[in-house]
């Protein structure tokens, strides 16, 4: 692992126009084409049977992917400070300029596998000249492996991104030998690393809908059913906690008869929509929803979520649970399944605090003081108002600041 990391270091960077082009070139190849041996629908049906991401959520991923990807450079430069240049020989810097300019040359990327679409950000550092070094997920390490080997298909070299899998125990050395890091995962993931200014975590979302009392909850009711379970409910930013200023009752019914007409099917099968894994893995979360879910009142609870297909899987149908305040302990639960807890908001004594740490809020409100209190709220680092489901991206657009915020700085350069 050492000589990867210096040879990472020794690298150097193609020029940036090209390394944009050699990016959206992989994201073509990617996409649509034979890579590592396999074709994409051979890929797509790997990911979705040993991931249990429904096959029409990865299909539509593979999709986001490639959109991003082919269009990085504009991405990056909507990322950008405003009067940044990119170069020294830029003409501007003569008057004196700011110059935008990476915080080292070795990248590390903890990946994900709860969701092929996280594998969209990384390679933005690779566009900014950084040399990569990704550590798959042991739960689905085919879309790392499938988007290194484009890369490379596309131009880029083995010391310019690599992928590394490893342990627990090398996991650590893949970040000690790079300048940043990214890493995903859960409360333990923020514990270990939370500390550490070279690393970026990307940890539970937390997403959460506001329903105030001048909506009418039922106008709204598809937008709501979409944030918990859309994109097969996996993501940090499907729902997990609906506020409601009123009676929760009547959303918390209506949720339920919506989620228990979603079938149960096999991940591959072309009308699944929920998530799948291993039967023993799906009863444990059961039990942990039960324990966890002790005090509220389940509208959908631990008995019904693993639906065991009969194969050794079993799909993990939503839950949802109605809690009497919007300050119980269940509103930070965040689970890998549509896991829903709907809870009452009374302004005048609750406050912005029940909506904080969240990483998208779905406010549905009129009322104008309090989306600005929303908006001014560090804490909350996506606001949607009105009807726009906690899931939804779009390229160039930050997810959690946008990720050249920590790769990058900028400095003062002036030449004669």
């Amino acid at each position: 692992m050492s000589r990867t990391h210096s040879a990472l270091r020794r690298a150097e960077p193609a020029p940036p126009d090209e390394r944009v082009r050699r990016i959206a070139a992989a994201a073509d190849l990617f996409a649509t084409g034979t890579v590592a041996g396999l074709g994409v629908a051979e890929y797509r049906l790997l990911v979705s049977r040993v991931g249990g991401v429904p096959l029409t959520e990865v299909a539509s991923a593979v999709d986001r992917i490639a959109e991003r990807l082919r269009d990085i450079g504009t991405g990056l430069a909507q990322a950008r400070p405003a009067g940044a240049v990119t170069d020294w020989r830029d003409p501007l810097v003569r008057g004196g300029r700011a110059v935008h300019t990476r915080r080292g040359d070795v990248f590390a990327v903890h990946a994900a596998g709860n969701h092929p679409g996280t594998h969209s950000l990384w390679p933005e550092a690779l566009a900014l000249g950084f040399r990569v070094a990704v550590r798959p997920s042991r739960r689905e390490p085919f879309t790392p492996h499938r988007l290194v080997s484009a890369l490379r298909l596309a131009g880029f070299g083995n010391d310019e991104v690599t992928l590394l899998p490893t342990d627990h125990a090398g996991a650590d050395a893949v970040l000690r030998g790079a300048d940043l890091g990214l890493v995903y995962g859960g409360d333990d993931v923020v514990r270990k690393y939370g500390a550490d200014p070279t690393v970026l975590l990307q940890g539970p979302g937390r997403s959460k809908i506001l329903l105030t009392a001048d909506v009418d909850w039922r106008d709204h009711l598809d937008t709501i059913v979409d944030s918990v379970a859309g994109r097969g409910g996996t993501g940090c930013v499907n729902a997990t906690a609906v506020l409601v200023e009123g009676d929760p009752t009547p959303l918390c019914e209506a949720l339920a008869e919506r989620f228990s007409a979603l079938p149960s099917l096999p991940p591959e099968h072309p009308e699944a929509v929920l998530p799948v894994q291993p039967a023993a893995g799906a009863r444990a979360l059961a039990e942990y929803v039960g324990r966890r879910a002790e005090g509220a009142r389940p509208w959908l609870g631990a008995d019904t979520v693993a639906d065991e297909l009969g194969d050794g899987s079993a799909v993990l149908r939503p839950a949802v649970h109605q809690l009497d305040r919007a300050t119980a302990p269940q509103l930070g639960a965040e689970l890998p399944f549509p896991c829903v807890w709907v809870a009452p908001w009374r302004p005048a004594d609750d406050g912005l605090s029940p909506l904080r740490d969240t990483l998208v809020l779905t406010a549905l409100t009129h009322q104008e003081p309090l989306l600005d209190r929303l908006l001014a709220d560090p804490t909350i680092a996506n606001l949607y108002i009105g009807d726009h489901p906690t899931h939804w991206m779009r390229p160039g657009l930050p997810h959690d600041g946008h990720l050249s915020d920590f790769l990058m700085r900028t400095k003062t350069l002036i030449r004669t």
